[in-house]
């Protein structure tokens, strides 16, 4: 993040909250630590807190736990690909071929009068 995404971003906490200081003094304070930060991530953590809470946000919840974010966004798209390859597999699914379940019941049961897997 650059030193004028960094004053942007202010801008938008005085705009939430009035009594906000955006000097140049505390732009320069915020860019201090936020140099390395993404800017758009910067702006969701910011529009989620001024959802969220009425006081306005220090520099570590403007970061937020970025790293817990990233492992959350990479959780998502794995999940989302296993739910594409199961619909996948779901698509190519096929029913077993007749008389398939009752061999099985005869093979762990036995081929006597119980083979549809009935326990006495």
């Amino acid at each position: 993040m650059h030193r004028g995404e960094v004053a942007k971003l202010l801008m938008l906490l005085v705009e939430n909250y009035p009594n906000f200081d955006a000097s140049d003094k505390n732009v320069d304070r915020h860019f201090k630590y936020l140099h390395d930060f993404p800017f758009d991530r910067a702006v969701q953590n910011v529009d989620e807190h001024i959802r969220t809470s009425k006081y306005p946000p220090n520099i570590a919840e403007i970061r937020g736990n970025l790293g817990e974010q990233i492992e959350r966004d990479r959780m998502k798209a794995r999940t989302a690909e296993y739910f594409a390859a199961r619909e996948e597999a779901a698509k190519q699914a096929c029913p077993p071929p007749p008389g398939w379940k009752e061999a099985v019941y005869a093979k762990l049961f036995g081929s006597g009068d119980d083979a549809s897997g009935d326990a006495e």
